[in-house]
């Protein structure tokens, strides 16, 4: 038996590499293992094939491999004496039909975000209400009657530079990048939209296409793109400035509503007007406020409150001084009456007089001693009504019998 299987295991090794295609119907993946086990089925035939593969082809096969997934694989026969098992070694695997393109298209999305093409920052901004908007689509399509009619309905106004090429085909790519550089040249157009209905991924890869998505990317006027139905998802898509689920939704993302944009503007008039209002009131209400205060109610108040107090300090303070003034009036006449007790005048009234000594020179001298007005001294009486003249003739003995 060991001689059979060395030599069938011989034999088998000596043949060439195979390829073989297939739907993976088991897909084993042993956390410890580099080596992933399959089993590739013929759905065409009751018949199966155990494949082996390396951990890293299948992490890097063109398609997630799972099971059900239609495979091309390349193989070398390996026969294992040990169980007298037969399988397949995979050296390279190959998506097959729609598995294939999805698998290039994958490859250019990745190329184009390498490079930058799908950055949010590149993307130019979609004008409000456009002048004119460039249409590409089928001619007399549903997508062409979609975008029409929607925008039109939204805002009766809207214009449309329409441009009908072939939407799916090989020669589909020429004529829409033909068509966009026109409408792109157009200073008219505002805003283009590249639309077309739903459809399977053949139908749909010329927007898939490297070329046009380039010259999406190198538009000046924004573009907008509308292709298939919202599971849809072309390359455009993301190298368009806006993605629009559907033909309908892109016309109703470029044009307003325009009753809509009325009740906005009637909405926002009236918003204004509460506003305004609510303002003035608030602003009156602010002004009846200040005018109340009593500094503006009554501006005189204050000044007239100060006067009344000024009157009183000045009647308060001429009361006073015409008291202090009658009192040192009275103190004056009090001290002229004593003055005057005390003075010559009053003593001269009462029969007193003073004599003076009046020499030949000099000034009078009152006389304060007999011996001050020896015999004829001249002498100067004064007297309460007057000064007589008169001459001392000596002295002599007064009543007591002193000598005068």
């Amino acid at each position: 038996m060991r001689a059979v299987a060395t030599r069938v295991a011989k034999w088998i090794d000596r043949l060439g590499v195979v390829w073989v295609e297939g739907q993976l119907t088991e897909l084993k993946i042993r956390p410890d293992s580099k080596t992933v086990f399959m089993v590739l089925r013929d759905p065409a035939a009751d018949m199966s094939l155990t494949l082996t593969c390396p951990r890293d082809l299948v992490r890097n096969a063109p398609v997630r491999l799972t099971e059900g997934t239609q495979v091309i694989i390349c193989g070398k026969p390996n026969f294992y004496t040990g169980r007298g098992t037969f399988s397949l070694r995979v050296s390279e695997i190959r998506a097959v039909g729609i598995g294939e393109l999805l698998a290039r298209i994958e490859r250019l999305r990745r190329l184009l975000d390498a490079e930058g093409l799908f950055d949010p920052r590149l993307k130019r901004s979609i004008p409000f209400l456009p002048n004119t908007i460039g249409l590409i689509t089928g001619r007399a399509s549903a997508a062409e009657r979609d975008v029409t009619t929607v925008a039109s309905s939204r805002w009766p106004a809207v214009r449309f530079a329409i441009r009908n090429t072939i939407v799916q085909g090989p020669n589909a790519v020429p004529q829409i990048v033909d068509a966009l550089a026109a409408l792109d040249a157009d200073p008219e157009v505002d805003v283009i939209v590249l639309a077309r209905g739903g459809g399977s991924v053949e139908d749909l890869l010329p927007f898939s296409d490297e070329t046009l998505c380039r010259a999406i990317s190198a538009c000046r006027t924004p573009v907008v793109s509308a292709i298939g139905h919202e599971p849809d998802n072309p390359v455009c898509d993301l190298v368009a400035d806006l993605r629009a689920a559907t033909p309908t939704d892109a016309a109703k993302r470029i044009v307003p509503d325009a009753a809509a944009e009325q009740a906005l503007i009637s909405d926002l008039h009236r918003r204004s007007a509460r506003a305004l209002r609510n303002w003035v009131h608030r602003e009156q209400h602010h002004l009846d406020q200040l005018r109340s205060r009593p500094v503006l109610a009554q501006p005189l108040a204050a000044i007239t409150a100060r006067g009344d107090e000024i009157h009183r300090a000045r009647a308060t303070a001429q009361r006073d001084i015409t008291r202090l003034i009658a009192g040192e009036t009275d103190t004056i006449g009090h001290l002229s009456a004593r003055l005057t007790a005390l003075g010559p005048a009053a003593t001269l009234a009462r029969g007193y007089a003073v004599v003076q000594a009046v020499p030949d020179t000099g000034p009078p001298t009152v006389l304060r001693s007999t011996d001050d007005a020896p015999a004829g001294t001249r002498l100067r009486v004064r007297v309460s009504d007057g000064v007589v003249t008169a001459r001392s003739e000596g002295t002599e003995d007064d009543e007591t019998g002193s000598s005068t």
